[in-house]
């Protein structure tokens, strides 16, 4: 399902500059060369006692003294992990269940990696207290808000070395002197300082360290936790005596080799790595300064990572920018949705404004970083980063496009998972108040996606709204989709289209105005067949490509379809596989082969219009079309409406192929979380229904299909009709009389 091969190769045809070094390394040449013996012939168990494990055991032993000398440490004092977050898990849950008898009182900071910050959260659920202590505005913490901090059940002080966002370094000397003194034990995490700062744990004085190997260049997946001598904690996984019976399972003898022969070479080119990384951060600190002298730059001036440069451009969506940077690869401080800006809590810690905070990225160089690269970053940099920006210019800034446009990645969203979070609307409209007048037919009251004015007796004007950003990277496809989704929600009301206008926001300093011709182009060809005319419209410029339209039809007001009508004994029919929000999200990230574009599109650019048109002889009692609250959210609105419950059976529900598999690769639209979370109190769920599942039923789908509500004789006809039209119909559940819990998935 997902092509790796296509997306490796995408993505190395012309690889961007990488400044993402805090994120991770590459793996050292010299380090590959170190390991390459243990994946071929050293191959032993090293807890075997003949040749094959004393080879490897040896070899650990030796990795042990690499680590332990670029830390000051002694060897028995390592322990190898699978990595930071681990180590972290190991030192605070260790270090936690050992002591709760003396107390259950430890302290962190505000700042610190979710590696750490969630360990805290956790032990709260078993009545430890968690004190976190502030930091100032270049993110920086004052050691005698520590020590103010203290108490006398205080058992742990847990604070990183340095900060992975802005690279702020902390007082961890001064800190631990002052745990000392209470003899409290104290942790830090150096996963971002080892390999960039001189850390010695007789000079900092710390009881426990952790280290991540990837942020070393060393291989993901392992690490290690220094322990003092003396110190004791409790094992967090159980099994054999293995790493002196504190942490069980055999050893990754093959990464364990790679982080100690990382650990030898980053103690003997400290000096030189720290130099070139410094020097390539200034450099690019001192071109973006010149360039835009407003910027912001985060982090302490002098105690800083020498790798590392945090900037904030001020009312800018960094998403979008770097988005828009495809030559370089950097991080963003804040992510931005259609309902809030998502700031990290190391900015919101310390206390940067949201108009600033919202454009912050973090830029981290590594100890090959040319000077050549910098400059070429730069240039990218200053060119995306304009186009932005408000200016008096007319004229656009733009590059000459040579290829093909690829729209997803000029918006961070996509399509209507971009909509506001279903919670978020809900409470809105509740303080609107609702439209009434004998010619209203439809408002908002029933969550229906349309309005309906009578104009007589035999006539009733129904109009819709819909738009929204990219979901396919080809600008006439993308056009043909959004058509197809605005004009869904009058297929399923039971009317048919008249005429529309075109709704666009269009970010005219970052496309060409071609690319705006063929979204439009692809909408006037599926409003064509539709058959209806698009009278016009409405553009304003916008930092990202979006596209819509309001479409006008027309039905007799006893036809009308609406949420409100399902009964008891209703089946519910679904036209549409689901699963478009997360192959969306799969093609924007490059996981998806044309095939499956192909399939997805063409399921998009489906009209309802003859799926409509085949029952609309039918008693129908009820009518939704699925798409961005997806079928949960939908089937939520139509059994409230209709003040009913029903049977949802999720094996009968048609997936698009793959769609599960992406969902357990982690690929999940946040409008998908947004819509489960928004209907998850109304479930009744079986025991049997996996998280993934529920996530694919509450998809965010774009142009989906229609949710029908009819008796079952109707239903079976519906089937027969849609069969011998070659169009897909499926029985997904049926309607009772209201519960408790408004739907059942079975």
């Amino acid at each position: 399902m997902i092509n790796i091969e296509k997306h490796l190769g995408r993505m190395t045809f012309k690889p961007p500059i990488y400044l993402d070094y805090n994120a991770t390394t590459p793996v050292d040449p010299e380090v590959i060369e170190a390991m390459e013996p243990f994946f071929r012939e050293h191959f032993g168990n090293p807890s075997s006692s003949h040749y094959y494990g004393s080879v490897t055991r040896t070899a650990i032993e030796k990795a042990r003294l690499q680590l332990a000398k670029l830390i000051s440490a002694k060897p028995q004092e390592i322990v190898f992990t699978s990595g930071g977050t681990e180590s972290n898990n190991m030192a605070i849950q260790g270090v936690a269940f050992a002591n709760q008898h003396k107390g259950k009182h430890i302290i962190t900071s505000s700042v610190e990696h979710p590696a750490v910050s969630e360990v805290c959260r956790y032990l709260e659920d078993f009545g430890f207290i968690i004190t976190r202590v502030p930091v100032d505005g270049y993110g920086m913490i004052n050691p005698e808000d520590v020590r103010q901090a203290i108490r006398k059940d205080t058992i742990l002080i847990s604070i990183m070395d340095a900060n992975n966002e802005v690279g702020t370094i902390q007082p961890i000397k001064e800190i631990a002197a002052i745990a000392r003194k209470h003899n409290i034990i104290i942790h830090t995490d150096c996963a971002q300082s080892l390999g960039k700062s001189s850390v010695s744990v007789e000079d900092l004085g710390v009881d426990l360290l952790s280290v991540a190997g990837h942020k070393l260049y060393a291989p993901k997946g392992v690490g290690a936790l220094f322990l003092r001598e003396g110190v004791r904690i409790k094992k967090i996984f159980h099994g054999a005596d293995h790493e002196q019976n504190t942490r069980p399972g055999t050893e990754n003898v093959l990464e364990i080799v790679g982080l100690g022969h990382a650990c030898e070479i980053a103690q003997r080119d400290l000096e030189v790595n720290i130099q070139r990384m410094q020097s390539a951060r200034d450099l690019l600190e001192s071109e973006l300064s010149d360039a835009f002298p407003e910027m912001r730059i985060n982090g302490h001036p002098e105690h800083r990572l020498p790798n590392t440069l945090n900037v904030s451009f001020r009312n800018m969506e960094a998403s979008s920018l770097l988005l828009a940077m495809d030559g370089v690869a950097a991080s963003a401080g804040a992510a931005c949705h259609a309902d809030e800006v998502l700031i990290s809590p190391v900015l919101q810690a310390m206390d940067i404004p949201v108009d600033w905070a919202m454009g912050t990225i973090r830029f981290s160089t590594g100890k090959n970083t040319s000077k050549d690269e910098i400059h070429k970053a730069v240039h990218e940099i200053i060119l995306k980063a304009k186009q932005f920006m408000p200016d008096d210019e007319e004229e656009s800034i733009l590059e000459e496009t040579d290829g093909e446009v690829k729209l997803t990645q000029f918006t961070h969203g996509l399509g209507c998972a971009c909509k506001l979070r279903p919670q978020d609307l809900e409470q809105v409209l509740k303080s609107m108040p609702v439209p009434t007048g004998e010619n209203i037919l439809l408002g908002p009251e029933n969550a229906d996606d349309a309005a309906v004015y009578l104009i007589n007796d035999d006539l009733a004007v129904v109009q819709t709204v819909d738009f929204f950003t990219p979901v396919v990277d080809d600008p006439y496809q993308f056009g043909a989709i959004a058509a197809t989704n605005a004009l869904s929600d009058i297929y399923a009301m039971g009317a048919s289209p008249s005429f529309a206008l075109n709704i666009v926001g269009f970010p005219a300093k970052r496309l060409p105005l071609s690319v705006l011709e063929q979204i439009m182009k692809g909408a006037s060809d599926k409003a064509t067949e539709a058959g209806i005319p698009i009278l016009g419209g409405h553009t304003i410029e916008d930092n990202e490509p979006k596209f819509g339209m309001v479409v006008s039809g027309f039905i007799h007001p006893d036809k009308l379809w609406k949420n409100e009508g399902a009964r008891p004994g209703d089946l519910i029919i679904l036209t549409k596989p689901i699963g478009l929000g997360i192959m969306a999200t799969a093609l924007k990230r490059g996981l998806l082969d044309q095939d499956q574009i192909n399939v997805i599109s063409d399921l998009m650019t489906q009209l309802n219009k003859v799926p409509s048109e085949l029952i609309r002889d039918l008693d129908i009692h009820a009518c939704t079309d699925v798409t961005g609250f997806g079928l949960l959210g939908h089937l939520l609105e139509v059994v409230r409406a209709s003040n009913v419950s029903v049977d949802l059976r999720a094996d009968e529900v048609p997936q698009i192929q793959g769609a599960s598999e992406l969902i357990a690769a982690g690929v999940i639209p946040g409008g998908t979380k947004n819509n489960l979370s928004f209907v998850k109190a109304d479930l009744n769920i079986h025991p049997d229904i996996s998280d993934n599942m529920l996530l694919l039923l509450a998809d965010a789908q774009t142009s989906g299909g229609l949710l029908i509500f009819s008796e079952p004789e109707q239903a079976r006809i519906i089937e027969e009709r849609f069969q011998a039209n070659g169009l897909f119909a499926k029985v997904v559940g049926k309607v009772k009389a209201i519960e408790d819990k408004l739907i059942n998935i079975l």
